[in-house]
Parts: C-alpha cells; structure tokens; sequence
C-alpha cells in the first residue's frame, strides 16, 4: 500500500524536516509514504479575488499533476469531516481492505484549493478548525497516518 502526501510549499525549518522523517520512518514496515512538495505562488496580502483565485488554480494545476487517476484523495479543508483517530484509523482500513491501494493526501497553499482540486477529491477531511501552518500540517498528518496504523495493529502507541 502507498501513501502520498501532495502539498503547496517546501518545508523550510529542519525540526519539522525531522519530526515528518521520523514518523516516515516510523511507517515504512507497513507501508511506503511519499511526499510531494509543489511550488507555491507568491501571494501578496493585498490580493484581489480574481487574484487570489488565480494563484490557486496555478497551485492546483500543479497539484493535479502529481495526482494519479488510480489513487483515492483526502483534501485537507477546514470545513471537511472530522474523525476521531480511531475514526480515521478505522477509515483508512475500510480503504485498504476494499482496494484502495493508494491513498493521497492534498494540503494547500496559503489560499486554499482550486475548485479543480476539491473536485477530484474523494473525501475532504479536518482536522479541528483551527488554522495551522502548512508544515506543521504535514507533521500533524504523518503522526496521525502513523496513529492510525498503531490503532488497527492494536500497538499500545495509541493511548
């Protein structure tokens, strides 16, 4: 099974490089992760709409193009479902077991998605409306892929 994360922007502070590493590795006898990190827009804080709008097509088409017609995908939205881990833990299982061999995670740039995205999108997720900062987004979504495997193999990690 494989796991891919696709997200807007590089990951710039090392503790974050590490934590994320660390939780790969982590995962690697039970499955293989890959991130994907596409290149972000400029986007100024006085932008208009239609610029705004502009700058997330630009990152989506970049984001679509790492994306497979074979692979199941999460967006990352505020306003998606929220899952429990063991929720969560429980979904990616039903996944694996019906033949969802790839599953992709999508988290944005500053912006947002493009409605292209959140259109090729299987299920959109949350977690907590708080806003966080795209890489530490990253960490916090390795953890809990890391999580919910340590849940469905009953390891005592989750508790």
């Amino acid at each position: 099974m494989k796991f891919k994360i696709v997200a807007v922007g590089k990951i710039r502070k090392k503790f974050f490089q590490q934590g994320i590493q660390d939780y790969v590795q982590r995962l690697r006898p039970y499955c293989h992760v890959e991130i994907v990190a596409v290149k972000d827009e400029k986007a100024p804080e006085n932008l208009s709409n239609a610029q705004k709008e502009k700058v997330k097509q630009i990152e989506g088409q970049r984001i679509l193009q790492k994306i497979q017609t074979d692979e199941y995908v999460f967006t990352l939205e505020i306003l998606g479902k929220e899952y429990s881990s063991e929720e969560f833990a429980a979904q990616l299982a039903d996944l694996l077991t019906y033949g969802h061999s790839k599953i992709t995670f999508v988290i944005g740039g500053s912006l947002g998605l493009s409605s292209q995205v959140l259109q090729r999108s299987n299920q959109s997720i949350s977690f907590g409306r708080l806003t966080m900062p795209h890489q530490l987004m990253r960490l916090v979504l390795t953890e809990q892929i890391y999580r919910a495997f340590m849940i469905n193999a009953g390891n005592p990690y989750h508790k």
